[in-house]
């Protein structure tokens, strides 16, 4: 990548002469910055005051005071922007929250896995069926999922598209959070075919009689309701792209600063996390909430170098570490990590993503997760950090608001040979809506009652 491929007038960005893992081989230059041109001169996504408000909603989450839930698509497409998509994941989203809320009796900081995450990183740079060879598909802002020479040639006018699709999921998510759709008070209605028709759906309607008797009891005493009818909902996406990321990158006035306006929340994910590597470089520069995912292997230094590349300061709310080292690992892998981190005095969050750790690979070649291994990774994340007196932050999962049959178990069960019924995603299995919302139940007993093992 060279500074004239994503000028936007950063062109001499200290993280463009770095390293840069998984960035596609675009084979038209020309191309290229013409794409960086019209993002350079496109509106922002988000805003560097959100951001900021971001950033002090997760230093409640460090302090112990509240909770994070963010989750979404593995990998947006071009064709899932719609309102019914955006819609049905967000009330999913959004069922989760109430359901941990009420049982932490803590704020949730809500954040998707949406209007941004149009890029994924491979670990094979081509893939070969039948003999023919051609690029691994890396996103819809990069090339087609389709398997063929013109889908799978990298594109740069993708980008565009995506910045256009992130445009108009931000618009819908906006609308929804402050147009009644996540009003409290209507929360039995958000999905009547849920309650009726899940196992969990008897739980939920016991949480949704008792939310209710409590803003009746609220309202006959004269509280106002009216700011439970809008909700906090912020957006993030793995800081991949480079190409997209610096032309969308801008000076805020108020301050002389650098925000990324691509999103609220940017992270480095385990293949771009190279501490010396431009990801971390350009992360280190922008003044967004970010944050680091950290796989198995990784140790204690180059935890602490992270805390000293992009948190020198100890600001609380400013990084978030991001676990995902499977559940036959992550009682052994995290406690090492949490308390050199204690130690340094950093006010960090812990995250647990306990879907990325337990991928597996069926006989017959779906890519798939088990509902019960995914829980067993987060008892195991919870059980460390009660037993060492931090906070256990939240969680990242890979969901959708959709009906698929991608991951394996959960209240209703998906079995071994459910999964070619309806399995869609473009890249890594999701748990569905019911299997979400079973999760966050599941989730919810672990904050009632600390887990012993």
């Amino acid at each position: 990548m060279t500074a004239e491929a994503a000028d936007g007038g950063l062109s001499t960005a200290p993280w463009l002469g770095l390293p840069a893992a998984q960035q596609p081989d675009w084979p038209d230059p020309d191309a290229l910055r013409a794409a960086g041109r019209k993002l350079a001169g496109s509106p922002p996504l988000v805003l560097p005051a959100e951001c900021d408000l971001l950033t002090r909603r997760l230093a409640a989450v460090a302090r112990g005071e509240a909770l994070v839930l963010q989750g979404g698509d593995c990998a947006e497409t071009f064709s899932g922007v719609g309102a019914d998509t955006v819609r049905a994941t967000l009330r999913t989203l959004l069922h989760m929250a109430v359901v941990l809320t009420h049982a932490s009796s803590l704020p949730v900081v809500k954040i998707g896995r949406m209007a941004g995450q149009f890029a994924k990183p491979r670990s094979t740079a081509f893939e070969e069926r039948g003999g023919v060879r051609l690029p691994s598909y890396r996103g819809d802002a990069v090339n087609g999922l389709e398997f063929s020479s013109g889908s799978r040639t990298p594109d740069a006018s993708r980008l565009n598209r995506a910045y256009e699709a992130s445009a108009a999921t931000l618009n819908l998510v906006r609308a929804l959070t402050t147009g009644g759709f996540a009003d409290l008070a209507e929360v039995r209605t958000w999905n009547r075919e849920f309650v009726a028709s899940s196992p969990a759906g008897e739980r939920y309607r016991r949480l949704t009689d008792e939310i209710e008797s409590a803003l009746a009891f609220l309202r006959a005493c004269g509280g106002d309701t009216a700011p439970l009818a809008t909700t906090e909902f912020f957006v993030s996406h793995e800081a991949l792209l480079l190409d997209y990321e610096t032309p969308l990158t801008r000076v805020d006035e108020r301050t002389g600063r650098l925000y990324a306006t691509s999103g609220h929340l940017l992270w480095a994910g385990e293949r771009t996390r190279e501490a010396d590597g431009a990801h971390i470089a350009f992360l280190s520069r922008v003044r967004n909430p970010i944050a680091v995912k950290l796989g198995p292997t990784v140790g204690p230094e180059t935890v602490l170098r992270y805390l000293d590349r992009l948190d020198p300061d100890r600001e609380p709310g400013r990084l978030t570490f991001v676990m995902r080292a499977g559940a036959d690992r992550v009682r052994d892998v995290l406690p090492l990590l949490v308390e050199k981190v204690s130690a340094e005095g950093a006010q960090v969050c812990w995250l647990s993503d306990p879907m990325h750790g337990n991928t597996f690979t069926t006989p017959d070649g779906y890519k798939t997760r088990h509902v019960e291994t995914i829980l067993d990774e987060l008892s195991g994340f919870m059980a460390v950090h009660r037993a060492l007196g931090t906070h256990p932050g939240g969680i990242h999962v890979e969901l959708t608001g959709s009906e698929v049959t991608e991951c394996l178990g959960g209240g209703r069960p998906v079995g071994a040979q459910d999964l070619g019924r309806r399995y869609e995603s473009a890249c890594d299995p999701r748990l569905n809506q019911e299997q979400s919302i079973d999760l966050a139940f599941r989730l919810a007993d672990m904050y009632r009652r600390p887990p012993t093992g």
